[in-house]
């Protein structure tokens, strides 16, 4: 098979596809035809082509996709004019927490916001697809470790977490959320002031500085299959709402 003809299958596949398009899978349009450096180098080319165009393709977490341009959101907007579901700024603190300082349990969001985290806030993230229980800490009451996901990465557009926008050490955690609203992410899913969807029981207590966090040590973290009841018994109930 030439390029020119790899070029337009694999065109097609990414515009028909309804997820994001991994190398694996664009391997398997060709049967083995076609090696990764050729495919990497008709993605290349169609970025080119794309360009200037409404539409990008572009690369992220879990592999490549065309998208919308984000000037022509407000337009494309009208289409749709349901409104997205949106998360207190509570929410989003610990969203950027996760983010910025992963794997992290319950125990230090509490420690840097200075508030309890609600159950009902871990879910929600959860529920959404943006964080999950990596593991556990070996500790008291094994608390579950919390990272990101790919799904994560793919609603803000991103490759990897390296491209998240990058904060001084000094800013507090309410800055890391303002970074994730600087994203595709946020001015929808950012609930106004005074929002009352996640309130936190003490929500008016100021924020702690939230600092570059040291290296994991590998040993810190038992793979959550293997998690003793402990872990499961020292788990906050959670409530059965989802969000919008």
């Amino acid at each position: 098979m030439n390029t020119a003809e790899a070029k337009r299958v694999l065109e097609t596949a990414l515009i028909c596809a309804n997820a994001p398009l991994p190398l694996g899978e664009m391997k398997a349009l060709f049967d083995g035809e076609v090696g990764a450096d050729t495919l990497r180098r008709v993605l290349d080319e169609l970025v080119n082509d794309w360009e200037g165009r409404g539409v990008e393709l572009v690369a992220l977490a879990s592999g490549w996709r065309f998208q919308s341009r984000p000037e022509l959101r407000p337009f494309l907007d009208r289409l749709h004019p349901e409104k997205p579901p949106k998360y207190s700024r509570a929410a989003m603190e610990t969203l950027a927490i996760v983010a910025y300082r992963q794997p992290v349990t319950r125990g230090d969001i509490e420690d840097i916001r200075g508030v309890t985290v609600s159950s009902q806030i871990v879910k929600q993230l959860e529920d959404r697809g943006w964080i999950d229980a990596i593991g556990y800490r070996e500790a008291p009451g094994c608390p579950s470790l919390y990272a990101t996901t790919k799904q994560f990465l793919d609603d803000l557009g991103l490759a990897s977490l390296d491209q998240l926008p990058p904060i001084d050490g000094a800013e507090s955690d309410a800055r890391s959320a303002d970074a994730l609203a600087a994203l595709n992410l946020a001015p929808d899913l950012l609930a106004d002031e005074g929002q009352g969807s996640l309130l936190l029981e003490a929500e008016a207590a100021a924020p702690v500085a939230l600092t570059p966090p040291e290296p994991e040590s590998q040993t810190d973290i038992a793979p959550e299959e293997d998690a003793p009841p402990a872990a499961v018994e020292a788990a906050a109930p959670t409530s059965n709402d989802k969000p919008a």
